[in-house]
């Protein structure tokens, strides 16, 4: 089996080559057989990793403990669904599981456009078979995934303790989906540089790839903030940790093309500045994949230090180089026929919704890299930590949800004064109201205030477009509300799918700058009997057991949650673990979650004269930032669901584009 999956590897590493060679020749010399070639060897080697990775799975589930990379992230007594998980738990099967989505996707891609846009594909396929050899060259020259020992080690290493967790079965492939998802963009917007093809069709043909990279990433870094929040057992879900800075990082400048790109569509405009954030975006998941397996950060992510970094900093500059070089030979080609009509519109709406966003992006990306920075410069390394991405980023997270407010109801080209005062009186009114009441029901923070204020701007505005848009149909058609009001979500997904975005990004606006600001922490040391207070709770220390099996022991603490009243409301059940293969120590954190609060407990110590102790937070509305994403996800959904509709148009569109450049 060993032999089977390095065999593969290196065959794939000859296809790959030869995929970008005979794209790039058969594009260069109009070639159509030669390029179908490189598609078949795409093929091929996506076929090949694929045969690699069952392999390395084989290991997994059989306990081949000869294997190293098995033995040492997995055990005998492992849970089968940890052995599966185990698989992207370190260096080489991370790097192995990444190429295989690469390639699956790539492989998807081609397909798909087996019949249309034949003018990009060969540079697509180079250009996307390029970042799959890169991979490639490191799981066999540098980080070899099937390196055997020297004899057979029983029982195995074990996963560590962190990652057994079921979010952490869920949470790095979805970000891994969300990472290498931008690569197929990438290579549309690098073909639309080499061909000329610079009209919108790249973008058209690429979009629902970016929707779906953006979702990923989008659940990649919610997911993980769950694990943060009931693995990690310190009370948050986020700490501006470099490695869940190199997550956000990408969301950010992809969310920002995902806005502008709309300004392409309809005004012919901002042509460099998309092709610039897909370059960024793409650049950005590189640099992340650096920072969590370089070793040059310290970060519960990331993985130990290796020798890798300089690989992944000369990919990254080659790929910089190059996309640069092309966008500044293609410039006087993006020129744009139309110009910003007036600061009061949408476009200008759009626009500062994209400065914020790539302001955002940029203040996270200097606080990362700045501890790197003075360690080079002058020989120390300086903490950023997260004071300094809080007051930075929050005022402008603050004005990007005002603007997802004003965007959807300013007019396009040039508001008028009229139009001003119709749209926007009642929604500001309202907003008013809402700062005023959350102010008089005790919240003092500013920021707090105006998160609520500004959140009920955006959802009233939401409202009025989906109740305006349902009552017109409704009166055309002649259709009940309802009806009506799931028609015209179906007529216009995209636009609408994305209000349902918005109000998602609003519930986890509001849940985070609760939790953030008015969290609650106290420890206690009780005996058993006894009883503690925190906010509107009280708990009762009842007792502690142990239980125990082949995997792991466990030390339980049972706690009563009272309410105000006296009233049992719930029963807590905190634990402390030690895990017998790794001979590591974990922590269980217990919680009771309503729509009001969170109180979550962990357990500190116990002793044997029954004295424990509790670090206990009471963290408010944060079950509004799961809900939240919920919501983000059921929009996403709905934006990118594909319906008949939909395709006839794109076809209709691709036609034309073809016809126009057809050679």
């Amino acid at each position: 089996m060993v032999f089977t999956g390095n065999f593969a590897l290196n065959l794939a590493l000859i296809t790959a080559a030869y995929a970008v060679l005979a794209s790039c020749y058969g594009g260069l010399r109009r070639r159509a057989d030669i390029v179908v070639s490189g598609e078949h060897a795409a093929y091929a080697t996506s076929g090949l990793v694929t045969i690699a990775l069952a392999v390395m799975l084989h290991g997994f589930l059989t306990s081949d403990f000869s294997i190293k990379y098995v033995a040492s992230y997995s055990s005998s007594t492992l849970p089968v669904g940890y052995k599966i998980s185990a698989l992207w738990g370190g260096m080489e099967g991370s790097l192995l599981f990444w190429l295989f989505i690469l390639t699956s996707f790539i492989a998807l891609c081609i397909w798909q456009n087996r019949n249309r846009n034949r003018q990009l594909m060969p540079y697509v396929n180079a250009t996307t078979m390029s970042v799959a050899l890169f991979f490639l060259i490191l799981l066999i020259f540098v980080t070899p995934p099937f390196k055997l020992l020297p004899f057979r080690p029983q029982g195995g290493t074990d996963l560590n303790p962190l990652l057994q967790n079921y979010w952490m079965q869920i949470h790095p492939p979805s970000l891994y989906l969300g990472y290498v998802s931008w690569t197929i963009p990438f290579g549309f917007a690098i073909a639309a540089l080499v061909t000329g093809r610079l009209d919108d069709l790249w973008i058209r043909t690429s979009r629902r790839w970016c929707l779906m990279a953006w979702f990923f990433l989008s659940l990649g870094n919610i997911f993980g903030s769950r694990w943060a929040y009931e693995v990690l057992g310190w009370g948050g879900y986020w700490a501006w940790d470099p490695v869940e800075n190199a997550a956000i990082m990408p969301w950010f400048t992809g969310t920002a093309y995902l806005h502008s790109v709309m300004i392409q569509e309809r005004k012919d405009m901002l042509k460099v500045w998309n092709l610039s954030l897909i370059i960024i975006t793409f650049s950005l998941t590189i640099f992340g994949t650096f920072l969590t397996r370089s070793g040059v950060i310290s970060s519960v992510h990331s993985f130990t230090e290796s020798g890798m970094g300089p690989f992944f900093m000369v990919f990254l500059a080659m790929w910089l180089l190059i996309s640069v070089s092309l966008l500044i030979y293609r410039l006087d080609e993006l020129r744009p026929r139309h110009q910003l009509d007036s600061m009061l519109s949408r476009e200008s709406a759009f626009l500062f919704n994209n400065l914020l966003l790539v302001g955002l992006a940029f203040a996270t990306l200097w606080g990362t890299i700045f501890p790197i920075l003075s360690e080079w410069v002058r020989g120390v390394k300086i903490t950023v930590g997260p004071p300094f991405f809080n007051q930075v980023n929050a005022p402008l997270g603050i004005g990007l949800l005002l603007l997802m407010g004003i965007g959807p109801v300013i007019a396009w080209r040039r508001a008028s004064t009229k139009q001003l005062i119709q749209n926007f009186m009642w929604p500001t009114i309202v907003a008013l109201l809402a700062g005023i009441v959350t102010f008089f029901a005790g919240v003092r923070s500013l920021s707090v205030v105006l998160v609520f204020s500004f959140s009920t701007f955006v959802i009233y505005t939401m409202v009025v477009e989906f109740h305006r848009g349902a009552v017109a149909r409704a009166t055309m058609v002649g259709e009940s509300y309802g009806v009506a009001l799931l028609g015209l979500v179906r007529k216009n997904q995209r636009r609408y799918g994305g209000y349902i975005v918005h109000l998602g990004v609003v519930l986890m606006f509001i849940g985070i700058a609760m939790s953030s600001v008015y969290q609650v922490e106290q420890q206690f040391t009780v005996k058993k009997g006894e009883s503690f207070t925190i906010d509107r709770y009280t708990l009762r220390y009842d007792s502690i057991k142990e239980a125990e099996d082949s995997h792991v022991a466990r030390l339980i603490a049972q706690l009563t949650v009272l309410d105000e009243d006296g009233n049992e409301i719930s029963h807590l059940s905190p634990e402390k673990r030690f895990y017998k293969k790794p001979e590591q120590p974990s922590t269980e954190v217990a919680y009771r979650s309503t729509l009001r609060d969170d109180l979550y407990v962990i357990l500190g110590s116990a002793d044997k004269n029954d004295t424990a102790t509790f670090q206990v937070y009471v963290n408010p509305l944060i079950a509004w930032l799961w809900i939240g994403g919920i919501v983000l996800v059921l929009g996403t959904l709905v934006a990118v669901y594909p319906t008949s509709a939909g395709r006839a148009r794109e076809r209709v569109v691709e036609a034309a584009a073809e016809k126009r450049y057809k050679v």
